[in-house]
């Protein structure tokens, strides 16, 4: 066995060459995707996501529906941008997939499961980004 074949050849940036990256796209664009949606259905009528009464830790549902609107269409835009092979979008990944994963703990009180859910799924698309990250020369 040669020490060669022990070593990282380097990848091209873009999502093309690289399975985790174009894994992580796919998770970010479904996880902004359905957080879109969650986010207008707290916008449009609170009382469908209203969950045994409980509320959430700070403000109230239409801001949070809000931020989780706009942080999630940032996250399919950054997607998107993660396809096209674009490296500045794999830094925008991270900041916003961790402000995302932020963001659930203000509505931890409400969806403990669902909130739960999300973080460990930012976690997940956080390796994913930073797994054979090589910077460009």
């Amino acid at each position: 066995m040669s020490s060669s074949s022990a070593t990282r050849e380097p990848l091209q940036p873009g999502a093309g060459p690289n399975g985790w990256l174009a894994f992580a796209s796919i998770l970010l664009f479904l996880n902004g995707f359905f957080g879109a949606f969650w986010g207008l259905t707290a916008i449009l009528n609170s009382d469908v996501i209203t969950v045994g009464g409980k509320g959430v830790v700070i403000w109230d549902f239409t801001t949070w529906g809000w931020i989780t609107l706009i942080v999630s269409v940032v996250m399919v835009l950054t997607s998107v941008g993660m396809v096209l092979g674009k490296s500045a979008a794999r830094w925008l990944a991270v900041v916003f997939t961790t402000i995302h994963a932020l963001v659930q703990f203000g509505s931890i009180s409400a969806f403990p499961l669902w909130s739960i859910l999300l973080i460990s799924l930012d976690v997940v698309i956080l390796y994913n980004l930073f797994v054979r990250w090589q910077l460009e020369d």
